[in-house]
């Protein structure tokens, strides 16, 4: 019961950072140049963090992750997903 609740309030609490993100990143508000639309479209995760997300993906698939890795990957699906919003917003 408690493990359905904290995904519950993990899941909630994403789309609450999503969806303030989104309002700070309101294109139709005309705040946005194509300079500042381009750079964020430009934004890459380093190769050393997509190499990171691989092993951790890799260990994942074969159930050795630890605590401490799990969180570290969903850190990134996190920060991944918020980056995706940002260059939606900044494709509109």
């Amino acid at each position: 019961m408690y493990e359905m609740r904290d995904k519950a309030m993990t899941l909630f609490t994403a789309n609450n950072e999503a969806s303030i993100l989104s309002r700070l990143f309101q294109v139709e508000d005309g705040n946005w140049s194509k300079e500042p639309a381009a750079s964020i479209l430009d934004i890459r995760f380093p190769a050393e963090d997509i190499q990171r997300m691989n092993d951790l993906a890799e260990k994942a698939r074969q159930g050795l992750l630890d605590q401490k890795e799990e969180e570290e990957l969903e850190n990134y699906r996190h920060i991944g997903r918020l980056l995706e919003l940002m260059k939606s917003k900044a494709r509109s």
